[in-house]
């Protein structure tokens, strides 16, 4: 898999619905992940979408998610870039560059799925997610 960018959508409660709409929209293949099936099957967030990825069979991808309890949400800023692959050594240099000067906001490390993901504001105001895909 080569390495991709993309927007990475956030909502408050309706990823789930939005996404479906988009994919009505670009049409292709809509998968989505809830936060009970990664680790919080009994809390508020566990029917809420951690995360969504839509493939539209024009090349296009659309990736969202629902901002658990807790944390903040402004509409109008729900919106982060999304670099992802299985090419780790290009994904981590992106990483370094991408987070050097700005703000970490998850450190780059393995997460709860199995990949290597990190997320940072970067000295423009930009935010960023950075996953490395763990071949299985």
């Amino acid at each position: 898999m080569a390495s991709r960018l993309n927007p990475y959508l956030s909502f408050r409660d309706d990823a789930r619905q939005a996404m479906e709409f988009y994919k009505d929209v670009f049409g292709g293949t809509l998968t989505m992940n809830t936060f009970g099936e990664f680790g919080s099957p009994e809390g508020a967030d566990a029917d809420k979408i951690m995360h969504s990825q839509l493939e539209a069979d024009n090349g296009f991808t659309l990736m969202a998610a629902d901002t658990p309890a807790g944390m903040e949400h402004n509409p109008g800023t729900n919106i982060s870039v999304s670099l992802s692959g299985d090419d780790a050594e290009d994904l981590r240099g992106y990483w370094e560059k991408l987070s050097d000067g700005g703000t970490v906001t998850v450190p780059f490390e393995k997460q709860m799925w199995g990949d290597e993901f990190g997320a940072c504001v970067d000295k423009f105001g930009i935010p960023w997610m950075v996953n490395v895909v763990q071949s299985g």
